[in-house]
């Protein structure tokens, strides 16, 4: 890395970002769009900037050249599933009046539709990019999902601000998250040299078909919610749900929650 100039590149990360949307929507996202043929156009621009910007991290040409054409070849599948959270989105909110108004308006499409892409380069095992793509969109949007995460289709997440989704969680399909929530870790492992453990699972899985309301708090990467959960506002769980359960606040007292059939 320290033959390459790392000056520049937050902003060519954006417009790296605003290429592959562009090639996703160009309808939406790209101003110059001119119908047939220009989703190609905007992929191949894509993948001449992810190149360059690889370098600084992988220093090996071919290597960037490859990673660039199999992240380019995975945008319409990234599209199919964005798709799906654009609909559970629209279907989600009586507010939404048109899926174009979600991925217009809506912050939660804001920050999925990021993390879907940088998902993709994190498992294309690259370094530091990804990170700094979800890192942009959670400086627009205040929804922080690390690019590890594992996330399922039809993925909503209303208003959002103040949301955190930690690299080892997993989510289903039809989960609907609303603002402050937080999928994290419940205490850290530590070496005997006292630097942190690092590779291990911290944070909980969810399953599918679960709703958590606003201000919930999921910690530890031995909790699971199970399929069909309603995790009530401001509920803290550092321990597993059994599928089907609601978590509800309990009334200001001794006890901090109640599960309820």
């Amino acid at each position: 890395m320290k033959n390459y100039s790392l000056a520049g590149l937050k902003s060519q990360v954006i417009e790296l970002i605003e290429l592959l949307r562009g090639a996703l929507y160009p309808e939406i996202f790209d101003p110059n769009s001119i119908g047939d043929g220009h989703e190609k156009v905007d992929a191949d621009m894509s993948e001449v900037l992810l190149r360059k910007l690889l370098m600084p991290f992988l220093e090996d040409e071919e290597k960037c050249r490859d990673i660039a054409k199999k992240m380019t070849r995975s945008l319409p599948e990234i599209k199919e599933v964005l798709k799906t959270d654009v609909q559970a989105a629209y279907e989600g909110d009586p507010a939404a009046k048109s899926e174009e108004e979600v991925m217009l308006a809506y912050p939660g499409f804001e920050a999925i539709s990021v993390f879907r892409l940088a998902h993709r380069l994190y498992e294309l095992n690259v370094p530091i990019l990804p990170r700094m793509m979800t890192e942009y969109a959670h400086t627009i949007t205040g929804i922080d999902i690390h690019p590890g995460a594992t996330i399922g289709k039809y993925f909503f997440i209303d208003h959002g601000t103040g949301v955190v989704i930690g690299e080892t969680t997993t989510i289903g399909e039809h989960v609907k998250l609303y603002q402050g929530v937080t999928l994290g870790a419940k205490s850290f492992d530590v070496n005997p040299d006292g630097t942190l453990v690092k590779g291990i699972k911290r944070h909980p899985d969810i399953g599918n078909n679960v709703v958590i309301y606003a201000g919930a708090t999921i910690l530890g990467g031995d909790t699971v919610i199970g399929d069909n959960c309603v995790i009530g506002g401001s509920v803290w769980l550092t321990h597993s749900v059994e599928a089907g359960r609601k978590v509800l606040c309990a009334q200001p007292r001794n006890d901090i929650y109640s599960i309820d059939d």
